[in-house]
């Protein structure tokens, strides 16, 4: 069976929700659950935003340029390891769509009793990090499995 504490993604995420259950609770205890929710989100935003920065710095180190393209080469980091199960539906200059049948990042923020706020500490991200990745590129989705449903959809759009 595939290990995602493999994945340098998935094990810096536990780190991150380690820290962040504890600041999450310290501002709940003093300023109460929703301002410990935005508090929360607004930080992993900009932690998304500033991780897919140096991630199109990489890609650009390495000749390239940010791109739909460059998305869909370096989108298996978050997979490694088993840590998403996916089904690919296309895969196109314009776009890149799947679906994840099981994630093991919800299933790890349900086990560390984050999966109250585990849309915050890791769905959110994923339209973060295209955006900050690459302007052009957006993304849609309209189900996940942090928040009850079978799949999580992913459908990448670029101008």
């Amino acid at each position: 069976m595939a290990d995602p504490e493999q994945s340098p993604i998935f094990r810096q995420r536990r780190i991150e929700a380690k820290m962040l259950k504890h600041v999450y609770e310290a501002i709940a205890a003093s300023h109460g659950e929703e301002t410990a929710k935005a508090t929360v989100a607004a930080a992993v935003r900009a932690a998304s935003l500033e991780q897919a920065a140096e991630m199109a710095e990489a890609v650009r180190a390495k000749g390239g340029e940010p791109s739909m393209r460059a998305l869909q080469e370096i989108y298996p980091l978050w997979s490694a390891g088993g840590a998403l199960e996916i089904e690919p539906i296309a895969e196109t200059e314009e776009r890149l769509d799947f679906d994840v049948t099981r994630c093991r990042y919800a299933e790890m923020y349900r086990e560390m009793g984050l999966g109250h706020i585990g849309h915050l500490l890791s769905c959110q991200r994923d339209g973060t990090f295209a955006e900050g990745f690459d302007p052009r590129i957006r993304m849609e989705r309209k189900e996940t499995i942090m928040t009850g449903s079978s799949r999580c959809t992913f459908r990448y759009r670029s101008d």
